[in-house]
């Protein structure tokens, strides 16, 4: 295989084989339009719908490990739609550790706003506005997704996760291939991927932060960042988790469950066997910055994603949608099916 010459490939990676080579191509140049707070607002409102209130913890404690309950129940999702049915199967964005679909929310209005249809965002379990349950794994995650989509009356759909959304997007996608019109996978590859021991420190720093009950919300970030900041050094990434930072009556706790996360870390890290590949289209959608997708994790796109293409966004860390906003839009477009 020749590797594109465009400018967003920041490495040639090396030759696959096989009867069906990955591609990789480079970013896409940025779209035209307004920038990403000035898009105009898509064809319809908002829908928002929530499940039974979030079961939060009680504010900033630990408890015992949770035990491991069947995989095979469903957990309700809470979930925001935007734009209005086309030709195209609906697109149904999938966030990361630590995120919730406000993640996705500008990229879904400027999707929309572009004609691609009805899109979602979804709040993973344990994350944002949806219930919390002991079990994280891939398994369980995939089977809320398919639960949210049949409830929805979706019988195919495109998919886009990030980080761990994507892993969750491509066990799916393997599972029941038969609901995935496509499939894109954002900053993320089908294997094990950062150490453990990482995100078990900023669990326990976020286990760790306490807070007075009665303060303002700006007052309680501000106390909260000052004690995370001795463990997660970065701001960017203090902020981000800050969003989990929630008041109920009062009282101060992380709207994530930590427990079942730190419980199930190794779980999240890794990605489930799987044997039948995807047989759809598939985009692998990484930051030239990232370590998230290497040409060692080629051969494993290969296997699972026969039809995957791998593209890079000159400039990107692993946050791709964030970082680079129009580009990331633009490289989404051109992989959809026409409508």
């Amino acid at each position: 295989m020749r590797p594109s010459q465009g400018r967003g490939l920041l490495f040639s990676p090396a030759p696959l084989r096989g009867p069906a080579p990955i591609s990789t191509k480079s970013s896409l140049p940025g779209c035209p339009g307004p920038a990403p707070d000035a898009i105009a607002p898509p064809p319809s409102t908002p829908r928002y719908t929530d499940p039974a209130p979030n079961p939060l913890a009680p504010p900033l404690c630990t408890g015992p490990a949770p035990r491991r309950p069947s995989p095979r129940r469903a957990v309700p999702l809470a979930h925001a739609e935007v734009g209005v049915g086309g030709d195209r199967p609906p697109l149904v964005l999938l966030h990361g550790l630590f995120g919730s679909r406000s993640n996705f929310q500008a990229v879904a209005k400027a999707l929309a706003h572009r004609g691609t249809g009805k899109v979602l965002t979804v709040d993973a379990r344990n994350h944002g506005s949806s219930p919390h349950h002991p079990l994280m794994t891939y398994e369980a995650m995939s089977l809320d997704v398919q639960h949210l989509l049949t409830h929805l009356g979706i019988t195919k759909c495109i998919l886009l996760g990030h980080s761990m959304g994507g892993k969750t997007a491509m066990a799916l996608a393997l599972q029941r291939p038969d609901l995935v019109e496509r499939l894109i996978s954002v900053d993320i590859s089908p294997v094990s991927t950062a150490p453990v021991s990482e995100f078990s420190a900023y669990i326990s720093a976020m286990k760790s932060v306490k807070i007075p009950d009665g303060l303002s919300r700006s007052a309680a970030r501000q106390l909260a960042d000052e004690q995370l900041r001795p463990v997660v050094q970065l701001p960017q990434l203090r902020q981000f988790l800050l969003t989990n930072l929630v008041e109920v009556e009062g009282r101060y706790a992380w709207r994530v469950n930590l427990e079942a996360i730190s419980h199930h870390l190794a779980d999240i890290m890794s990605f489930p066997a799987f044997h039948e590949p995807y047989p759809g289209p598939a985009l692998f959608l990484g930051g030239s910055n990232s370590p998230y997708i290497s040409p060692k994790d080629y051969p494993e796109i290969q296997r699972l994603f026969p039809r995957a293409d791998v593209q890079f966004i000159r400039g990107a860390g692993h946050i791709v949608h964030q970082d680079k906003f129009q580009e990331f839009i633009t490289a989404v477009l051109s992989f959809l099916p026409p409508p």
